[in-house]
């Protein structure tokens, strides 16, 4: 599985160790360190800024400037793919919309919303190489009981008889150990580094990590030693859910 830590992390230094050799998520809603990522990683993505304008209630309405940053961007040969624009907690309508506008053919990823019909999930599944699935409306909070429930069934459209994934599936904000080495993903993100390296009050004790650096190279390293399975094992809902 490929984990992908979103950028800006702050001090570029701290940056370099998260993902130097490996693999990140730039934003187009921050996208000052793409340079960063073009330099030192092996491999990056693209993610649509939707998330972000959506917490400060600003909804994109035009998408072309990203549409082209995706274009120049896709030039450059570590780049993998970039998350199709999407309408967070639109209904399905708006959302195929955006598909259809979509310029870059399988370049681009859809969104699958959790508050989104099983149908649509099914239909993406089969239509695009990759889905990236995103928490929402009544399952925006990862790690309930009710989300964990949501991404069973989902498993169970995204999966065959045996639980092999019918396509590459990409897990939205999952880069969580507690989360991600329960779906058999092929890719997932998040900015837990970027958000928690530069809090000291998370970072107490002797042994405590003595610069940013050397915290984001910790969290980087206790991340990337847990992989994703290879098939969905339809575990229990009940046992996940209390992280048993």
């Amino acid at each position: 599985m490929i984990h992908y830590h979103g950028l800006p992390i702050t001090p570029e230094t701290a940056a370099l160790m998260a993902i130097r050799g490996g693999h990140a998520f730039v934003s187009f809603a921050h996208f000052g360190q793409l340079g960063i990522a073009v330099e030192a990683c092996a491999s990056f993505a693209l993610d649509n800024g939707a998330f972000s304008a959506w917490r400060a209630s600003k909804p994109v309405e035009d998408w072309s400037p990203y549409y082209r940053w995706c274009e120049d961007c896709n030039r450059i040969p570590s780049c993998d793919f970039a998350v199709i624009p999407d309408v967070i907690d639109g209904d399905e309508e708006q959302n195929d919309r955006e598909l259809e506008k979509w310029p870059l053919g399988t370049f681009g990823s859809p969104v699958w919303h959790l508050h989104e019909s099983l149908e649509r999930l099914d239909r993406l599944a089969s239509d695009w190489p990759r889905v990236c699935v995103g928490s929402s409306g009544e399952y925006a909070t990862i790690g309930t009981v009710r989300w964990w429930t949501r991404m069973s069934e989902a498993m169970g459209i995204l999966c065959d008889d045996v639980g092999r994934p019918r396509c590459k599936i990409h897990g939205l904000r999952m880069l969580d150990t507690a989360v991600f080495t329960r779906f058999p993903f092929s890719s997932a993100d998040s900015t837990n580094i970027g958000r928690n390296v530069g809090i000291d009050a998370k970072w107490g004790g002797y042994y405590s990590p003595p610069t940013k650096e050397a915290r984001a190279l910790l969290m980087r390293q206790r991340i990337e030693s847990c992989n994703a399975p290879a098939v969905w094992g339809f575990p229990q809902v009940e046992q996940i859910g209390l992280g048993l």
